[in-house]
């Protein structure tokens, strides 16, 4: 049997997009224009670029409430992260063009329009994505996956600390364990990101009780950046950032989770 669905809090969503959205722009805010210049190693892009992006994947649901919605759900937020990828495509022409003048407007902008919409917004409208029609509630799960992501890419770039807020750190590792599930079900493995998710997967003997035969073991950042590709499971467990234990504990075949 499929696990059930998880539920996300919209309200709790919503203040946590807001909340990282805050942390980022606060990074952001404190650089030099000399670091806007530095490569990533995210699609070739600058952090000038990235930082773009990043406001871009916010800015879509301005955009997307803006259309007219679509008749009926067609996605979850369970089935995206199989349908896309972090910071997939270019800004907008207006983002462009805001970071062009100044690269810390765009966060400002998105973080505002933001604010405003989603004030008066039920959960349930849907939004016409280029991946499905999607509720309201669901895709700003999913944008919690797409800033906790790229936070740590422009950390990483800039060798810099930028914090995370606890919920949007739980809700992108929840959200990317559910969706392994959801690739790999079964009941075989258990995979444990504490003090946020646990899930069972992959196909074969189901544990019912006492010490499961195969466990995955990992911390949130080092999930987040698995599921994203931006680390191999092998070098994971090589430096012990993964436990593995069990002959069937490898999951690298379900990896990355994004696109």
């Amino acid at each position: 049997m499929a696990p059930r669905p998880r539920t996300y809090h919209h309200t709790k969503t919503r203040a946590a997009v807001t909340a990282q959205l805050q942390n980022l722009r606060a990074a952001v805010e404190a650089l030099g224009e000399e670091q806007f210049g530095l490569p990533t190693g995210v699609d070739g892009r600058t952090v000038s670029e990235l930082v773009a992006a990043t406001a871009e994947t916010v800015a879509l649901v301005d955009r997307y409430l803006e259309q007219p919605a679509p008749p009926a759900r067609e996605i979850t937020a369970t089935e995206w992260p199989s349908t896309t990828r972090p910071a997939a495509g270019e800004p907008a022409a207006e983002t462009a063009a805001a970071a062009a003048t100044d690269p810390r407007a765009p966060l400002g902008r998105a973080a505002s329009r933001f604010a405003e919409l989603t004030a008066v917004a039920p959960a349930d409208r849907l939004l016409a994505t280029p991946f499905g029609a999607m509720r309201l509630d669901d895709f700003l799960v999913t944008r919690c996956v797409e800033l906790v992501v790229h936070t740590d890419d422009l950390a990483t770039a800039l060798g810099v600390e930028i914090p995370y807020d606890r919920q949007a750190l739980a809700t992108a590792t929840r959200l990317l364990a559910d969706a392994l599930a959801a690739r790999a079900p079964g009941g075989s493995v258990e995979v444990r990101i504490p003090p946020f998710a646990v899930v069972q997967c992959v196909e074969g003997p189901r544990h019912t009780r006492g010490t499961p035969p195969n466990v995955v073991e990992t911390d949130p950042l080092t999930w987040i950046r698995l599921a994203a590709g931006r680390i191999e499971w092998s070098d994971a467990v090589e430096r012990a950032s993964v436990t593995a234990s069990g002959e069937r504990a490898d999951i690298s075949a379900q990896l990355p989770l994004l696109g």
